[in-house]
């Protein structure tokens, strides 16, 4: 009998015990509503052909743990290099995803942002894209991210109403342009959206020829040629870094003198790379992108940890990046805050609800459409000056007036 009993206690125990696991395991949310921490995979370029604005927002990413905790958010990073890859981001947000991560911040790159946000929406974990611009990213109707950035359209839209301000502004009147672009994912988007745009844009010059270029060219020496041939005043770029100073190289070996180089929404010309490569001859390019603001005390509390943290770089080239990123990761903090849990139906559902007036960039208060698109997002006119990233318009937001034409490559000290 004391048996029987033993063993029917047991077999009650046992069914006990089963329920209560099949109980947890079929509600994963109410483990994850216990969580004060959220885990964050941080996915960007910190090796290959993006690797020096990849590291750039690696920088805005080893801060923002710290900066996040003085305005009440608690976060766990971890910290993973995509190597300018997207096969390999999708294969480092899997394995994030396995090891934990409940949210997922990067990519920089579009071709990559494309790739997790297919993972993503699989494993129903929210996605947060700090910066890429490809338009495809918010089309495709994926419920698991949302983009703190202007797609492709917005920047050459937000880029070409500038570059009239610009002309405005130094009274330069050019009569015709080259757009020269990288032909990867980003820059093929922006062709795309400049052939869109430029003929309904009634800009006061015309645009001679669209040219693509391998960004991993050893030289841009073909293309340049091609430019010189057609002898634009502006040449407007879609570049990296390491593309952007192949450019101005050969430039200047073939003496080849526009009345501006702009970028009406694209990097590369604002990177510590560039400025070291070039020296002098960095200095008077113009670009059209969205900036910190200098004036805002999330951005002085972002630099005042920037500076002990990174001593050899600067926070005036590195704002962009660092500004975006951190951005991204106070949108999935803020998130997860409101939400109280790290479920990702959840979470996704607050993360949407954003509505955040203190941040870092220029522009009004982070807002995502059904999509999951940021369309507060404004831009500013930077000039490179003293090898500085400098605003040069709007006026309100300017520090120094803005130089057109550019001087002449001889004579630059």
């Amino acid at each position: 009998m004391t048996d029987k009993n033993h063993m029917t206690l047991s077999r009650r125990g046992l069914l006990a015990g089963t329920a209560a696991a099949a109980t947890l395991i079929s509600a994963p949310g109410i483990v994850r509503a216990q969580a004060k921490t959220l885990k964050i995979g941080v996915l960007l370029p910190r090796s290959g052909y993006l690797a020096q604005s990849g590291q750039a927002c690696h920088r805005g990413a080893t801060i923002s743990t710290k900066v996040l905790a003085g305005y009440g958010h608690s976060v766990e990073l971890v910290h993973v290099d995509t190597e300018s890859s997207a096969d390999i981001a999708r294969t480092q947000a899997e394995r994030l995803i396995n090891e934990g991560a409940q949210c997922l911040v990067g990519p920089f790159d579009s071709a990559a942002a494309l790739s997790i946000a297919q993972v993503c929406e699989q494993r129903q974990v929210p996605f947060v894209i700090n910066i890429a611009a490809a338009p495809q990213i918010t089309e495709q109707g994926y419920k698991y991210l949302v983009r703190n950035f202007p797609t492709g359209g917005q920047l050459v839209t937000n880029g070409l109403n500038l570059i009239k301000d610009l002309l405005a502004a130094t009274k330069v009147a050019p009569k015709s342009a080259v757009f020269l672009h990288a032909n990867d994912t980003f820059g093929s988007a922006q062709r795309k959206a400049m052939d869109a745009i430029f003929p309904k844009a009634q800009m006061p010059f015309q645009l001679a020829e669209s040219i693509a270029y391998d960004p991993k060219a050893q030289d841009l020496s073909v293309e340049v040629t091609k430019i010189r041939a057609l002898n634009p005043d502006l040449v407007l770029v879609v570049t990296r870094a390491a593309d952007a100073i192949k450019l101005v190289r050969d430039m200047v070996r073939q003496r080849f003198e526009p009345k501006g180089i702009i970028s009406p929404g694209s990097p590369g010309l604002y990177d510590e790379e560039f400025y070291q490569a070039l020296g002098p001859f960095a200095d008077f390019h113009t670009y059209n992108l969205p900036w910190a603001n200098p004036k805002a005390q999330m951005t002085q509390a972002l630099e005042a940890a920037f500076k002990p943290a990174h001593p050899s770089n600067r926070f005036a080239v590195d704002c962009f990046n660092v500004g975006f990123t951190f951005e991204a990761l106070l949108i999935a903090a803020d998130g997860f805050k409101r939400a109280g849990t790290a479920n990702g139906p959840d979470l996704m559902k607050a993360i949407k609800e954003t509505n955040l007036a203190d941040h870092v960039m220029i522009g009004g208060p982070i807002k995502f459409d059904e999509k999951g698109q940021n369309n507060g997002i404004i831009s500013a006119v930077v000039q490179n000056r003293g090898r500085t990233p400098t605003v040069v318009l709007p006026q309100a937001s300017a520090t120094m007036a803005p130089v057109m034409p550019m001087p002449p490559w001889q004579g630059r000290t």
